[in-house]
């Protein structure tokens, strides 16, 4: 088996990185990997990008994606986006030039903005999220259904690092 090459053909030999250099050889590996991967997703979302009036980019399917299941709030959606208000106009700005959400003052109180894909542009915001998202998909389905529970676990987990650890605390001590 040659280095790297794990016991299943073809696959990564995970935990004998792991033994052989720590968790650094890994680290080093993922490192190496995230960026490669995420400009393949955006060329990807790119591709699929429907022609509109507006330039439209990943935070346009990120916040399109959290109002496919029903309008929401303004607020609401940049809570969930991590972003401010501002940004989320912004974004809301470009996705209501391409003609696919709308937004309407919430009837109970005044202040607040609902904003709700529009239903003329359901059927082309469903093909461009779930074209956007194919390729990951794909591997997604070819992952037993523990190995994608514990991707997705890294994933949660390695977020969360990143939005509440300290950049100066390199090992986690004090």
């Amino acid at each position: 088996m040659g280095q790297g090459e794990g016991p299943v053909a073809g696959k990564p030999d995970v935990a004998g990185e792991a033994d052989a250099g720590g968790h650094s050889v890994i680290c080093l590996r993922l490192m190496r990997l995230f960026p490669r991967v995420m400009r393949g997703m955006r060329r990807y979302q790119d591709q699929t990008t429907p022609q509109t009036p507006a330039t439209l980019g990943p935070r346009h399917v990120a916040a399109l994606e959290q109002l496919r299941d029903g309008p929401l709030t303004v607020g609401v959606l940049a809570a969930r986006l991590g972003l401010t208000l501002s940004t989320v106009s912004g974004v809301l700005a470009g996705l209501d030039q391409a003609g696919f959400i709308e937004r309407a003052a919430d009837q109970a109180d005044r202040r607040r903005t609902i904003v709700q894909i529009t239903p003329g542009a359901r059927g082309a915001v469903e093909r461009w999220l779930d074209g956007a998202a194919a390729p990951l998909a794909r591997v997604l389905d070819r992952l037993a259904d523990d190995e994608r529970t514990a991707f997705l676990k890294a994933m949660d987990m390695l977020e969360a690092e990143f939005r509440t650890g300290d950049p100066g605390d390199a090992d986690g001590a004090p």
